[in-house]
C-alpha cells in the first residue's frame, strides 16, 4: 500500500478505478461521466485511467451518466460514477431506477449546496434529498475514510444478500480539494478484497428477460418489501466487510457509526462528515477539563443505524445533533432520524443545531457554544441556527 499526498477527489477517482480494474477477469467495468463542481476531478481521473476491460462514457448530462451506469450494471459490469448538487437532482429519476433494479452501482457524491442561488460549497442537502431512494448512504469524515468506504461500498453492494447501490459522500472543497496523506491500496490488494461481480439478474441473450416492465400493485409492494429486507441486512454484511478489510489491508475502518468518549458521558454530540473531526477535538479538550461529554459520528445514514445508536448513547441524558443540512419547516435530517430512533424517550433532552449550511465555516468556538447551550437546557426545543447572518 502506497502512502501518498492527494486530494479527496484524486483519492476517490483512484479507488473507483482500481475497484473497476479488479473486475477485469469478469465483465469488466463501465460508467457514465459528466463534470460538475466540486466533483469534476473524479470523472477526469477515471477518463484518464487505462482499464484492461472497461470504459468511461462521457455523456451530455447527469441523467445520462446514471443511465449509462444502469446499462453497464445490467450487462454485469462493475459500474460507478460521481456527481454533486443539482447534478444529483437532475440524475434523481435514474437514481431511483437503479435502486429498484437492485443494481450494485457505487456513486461518489461530493456534497454541495443545491441552487438557486448558485453556491458551490458544502451542504449535505443534495444527497439527503435522495434518502428515500433504495440506496445505501455513507458519509465520510476524511480522505482516508473516502478510500476505505468506497471499497467497502462495492463489497456490500455486490453481496447477493444485498444487491443495492451505494452513495459515498464527502464535503465539497473541505475534503474534495484539500490534500492529505492517504494510504492508497495496491491493485493486488483490491483484487483480493473484491470478488468478481456475478450479478444474478444480469441480462443474457441466452435467457431473454424484460427489465422494468409493468407490474401489478401487489407485485410492486412485494418488491418494496424485499428491498427493505435487503436494507435491514446491510449492517451485518458491512461488519463482515470490515473484518475482511482488516485481513487484506491491515486496519479496520469505522463501521456504521463511531464513538468517542461515550462510556460515561452525560452529554453527547452527534455529527457526520468533516464536522465530526472538529467536534471530536472540542470533546477531547472538554474531557481534559473533566467534563463528561462524548461524541458519536454517524457514517451510515441509510439504513439508519438505530440499534447501534441507542446502544452508543448509553445513559446520556442530553443529546445535541449537528446538521449540515436543513429540511424546510422541519429541521436537520440527521436530527429527524435520531428523534425517530429515540421516540418515547421522554427522559432525554434532544436538541438540533443547524450549522455549516451552504458551506459556511464550522469552528471549534461554534461547537463550544453548542456544548454550553446544551448543558444549560432542561428541555428540547426548536432547531437552533448557528452562523447565520441576521
Amino acid at each position: 500500500m502506497a502512502r501518498k499526498l492527494c486530494t479527496g477527489n484524486c483519492a476517490a477517482g483512484y479507488t473507483l478505478a482500481v475497484a473497476g480494474e479488479a473486475n477485469r477477469n469478469a465483465r469488466g467495468c463501465a460508467g457514465g461521466a459528466y463534470p460538475i463542481t466540486p466533483q469534476s476531478e473524479v470523472v477526469e481521473f477515471l477518463r484518464g485511467f487505462e482499464f484492461t476491460k472497461g470504459r468511461i462514457v462521457t455523456v451530455e448530462s447527469e441523467h445520462s451518466a446514471m443511465a449509462a451506469c444502469i446499462g453497464a450494471s445490467l450487462a454485469g459490469a462493475r459500474s460507478f460514477t460521481a456527481s454533486a448538487s443539482n447534478g444529483l437532482a437532475y440524475m434523481a429519476e435514474n437514481v431511483f431506477n437503479a435502486g429498484y433494479y437492485r443494481l450494485p452501482i457505487v456513486l461518489v457524491a461530493v456534497n454541495r449546496t443545491l441552487g438557486p442561488p448558485w453556491n458551490i460549497w458544502a451542504d449535505q442537502g443534495d444527497t439527503l434529498a435522495l434518502r428515500d431512494a433504495a440506496w445505501m448512504q455513507f458519509y465520510c469524515e476524511s480522505h482516508q475514510e473516502v478510500v476505505d468506504t468506497l471499497l467497502m461500498a462495492f463489497r456490500v453492494a455486490e453481496d447477493r444478500r444485498i444487491l443495492l447501490p451505494a452513495m459515498v459522500a464527502y464535503d465539497g472543497f473541505i475534503i474534495s480539494h484539500t490534500a492529505a496523506g492517504v494510504d492508497l491500496p495496491e491493485q493486488e490488494q483490491v483484487d483480493r478484497y473484491l470478488p468478481l461481480l456475478n450479478l444474478p439478474h444480469a441480462i443474457n441473450h441466452d435467457r431473454p428477460t424484460t427489465i422494468g416492465g409493468l407490474a401489478w400493485p401487489f407485485e410492486t409492494a412485494a418488491e418494496r418489501h424485499e428491498l427493505n429486507d435487503a436494507m435491514m441486512r446491510v449492517p451485518e454484511v458491512l461488519e463482515e466487510a470490515r473484518a475482511e478489510f482488516q485481513e487484506v489491508f491491515g486496519r479496520t475502518p469505522d463501521g456504521a457509526l463511531a464513538t468517542y468518549a461515550t462510556e460515561d458521558a452525560e452529554m453527547i454530540l452527534i455529527a457526520s462528515n468533516s464536522i465530526a473531526g472538529t467536534t471530536r477535538n472540542v470533546v477531547r479538550a472538554r474531557r481534559e477539563k473533566g467534563e463528561k461529554i462524548g461524541m458519536i459520528k454517524i457514517k451510515m445514514f441509510r439504513p439508519f443505524p438505530r440499534e447501534q445508536l441507542i446502544q452508543a448513547l448509553g445513559s446520556a441524558k442530553k443529546i445535541g445533533v449537528i446538521d449540515r443540512d436543513h429540511s424546510p419547516g422541519s429541521g436537520g435530517v440527521f436530527w429527524q432520524e435520531t428523534a425517530t430512533t429515540l421516540q418515547g424517550r421522554n427522559d432525554l433532552v434532544l436538541q438540533n443545531y443547524l450549522m455549516g449550511l451552504t458551506g459556511s465555516d464550522v469552528t471549534a468556538a461554534m461547537i463550544d457554544e453548542v456544548v454550553d447551550e446544551l448543558r444549560e437546557r432542561t428541555e428540547s426545543g426548536e432547531p437552533i441556527w448557528k452562523g447565520v447572518a441576521a
